[in-house]
């Protein structure tokens, strides 16, 4: 299978775990399935996906969402801009500290949206809007190894 195929079938599962249904008490809880993907995909192969890959993945995001055009594209685009900047020192990492700076990563994203949202009059009060950083952080060491092994297994280079 081709590398792009392979990356690009994972960002749409990642979608399609990004939009599945659940009760308002867990929404506050969702991870950020995309933003994980996409930062493994950043750390993982620097040279095939980076500014451009989020750019588009961005604007994916926010016709699926509906939500104002360049919103994901700039929260993701830095996102991805910091974590292929900082890739080398990512891959010595051990997990925890890994999970330290996703949710560092995702914590931004969600500052980013945020403030994006107040400036349209829509933001949330308080510090609720971290709460899917902290769990994209803790789902990291359960969802790298899962799409380490599926680089491998495909080949992609």
């Amino acid at each position: 299978m081709n590398a792009y195929w392979v990356i690009l079938a994972s960002l749409l599962f990642a979608a399609v775990l990004a939009v599945i249904p659940l009760t308002r008490a867990l929404l506050w809880w969702r991870p950020e399935w995309i933003l994980l993907v996409l930062v493994y995909w950043t750390i993982a192969l620097p040279h095939r996906v980076g500014l451009v890959t989020a750019l588009v993945v961005g604007l994916f995001v926010d016709v699926m969402e509906g939500a104002v055009i360049g919103q994901n594209m700039l929260s993701l685009s830095v996102v991805v801009t910091l974590a292929g900047l900082m890739y080398q020192r990512l891959r010595v990492f051990t997990l925890v500290q890994q999970s330290s700076v996703i949710f560092l990563l995702a914590g931004l994203h969600q500052l980013i949206t945020q403030w994006l949202q107040g400036l349209q009059g829509g933001a949330v009060p308080g510090f609720g809007f971290l709460f899917p950083a902290l769990s994209t952080a803790l789902l990291w060491p359960l969802l790298m190894p899962l799409l380490r092994e599926l680089r491998r297994s495909y080949k992609v280079h």
